[in-house]
């Protein structure tokens, strides 16, 4: 049986989504590819000395048992998805692609830039294209899975909020043209989860909205994702799921 392989993008930091779901991929005996770029970790949410962060990651993910590469990765440059995919399977086929990286920098309608509404698009769209057509290029005759992870975030959240809904088309389009290389796709969307950017108002005011009374934490997403990635979860296609504890119920 051929070794499961993933890489995980925008995984840099420890209390992120993209590391909860190394850590329960890794916990299933996955192999791991992560991919992180620390100018934006430093520009968007002030993280000081990423490197030593991630490195501790990786050592905690050894420890369980995965192999780990850690491979930087600008997303912004139209050159990059293609040379991280070949990088990647350098180590053997990828089986799974998670797409859990974001360009996120809150603003609105009438003070949104050019320059950041086109960095959204060119990081959450177009690389992640790119970055599918690459993994499904390189799958095994047995086929993958891929996970992207979406939000619902919109108002005066104008630039994320449309390229995620970008994504959701382009992954959904996913499941159907590559069904016949036996890779499903799907997109999750976890509702709100704290990892490190919400401030007490906030958290307050969205555990009022969240039926069990908590937030979610990237554990809780993880688990979501490894199923979808299992042989188990692979019928699941072509779907936006809201795994968000009930959040978005109304």
């Amino acid at each position: 049986m051929m070794q499961r392989s993933a890489l995980i993008t925008g995984a840099g930091r420890p209390e992120g989504i993209g590391a909860g779901i190394a850590r329960a991929l890794a916990a299933e005996g996955w192999d791991l590819v992560l991919s992180y770029w620390h100018p934006y970790d430093e520009r968007v949410n002030q993280a000081s000395d990423p490197y030593a962060q991630l490195r501790d990651l990786a050592a905690e993910l050894e420890a369980i048992g995965s192999r780990v590469t850690l491979l930087p990765a600008d997303l912004e440059q139209p050159g990059t998805p293609d040379a991280l995919i070949s990088d990647a399977a350098e180590l053997g086929p990828l089986t799974a692609l998670v797409l859990s990286h974001a360009e996120s920098v809150d603003s609105s309608i009438l003070d949104t830039t050019v320059e950041s509404f086109d960095r959204h698009f060119a990081v959450n769209v177009r690389a992640a294209w790119q970055l599918i057509r690459a993994f499904a290029l390189q799958c095994p005759d047995d086929g993958g899975a891929i996970v992207a992870l979406t939000s619902d975030h919109t108002v005066h959240n104008l630039p994320y909020g449309a390229s995620k809904g970008a994504l959701d088309r382009i992954v959904i389009a996913a499941a159907r043209e590559l069904g016949e290389r036996k890779i499903s796709s799907n997109v999750v969307n976890p509702g709100p989860v704290d990892t490190g950017w919400m401030t007490d108002e906030v958290r307050e005011a969205l555990v009022q909205q969240q039926p069990t009374g908590s937030l979610g934490t990237p554990a809780d997403v993880a688990g979501v994702v490894a199923f979808l990635l299992s042989p188990a979860g692979r019928w699941i296609n072509g779907q936006l799921i809201k795994a968000d504890g009930g959040f978005s119920a109304s």
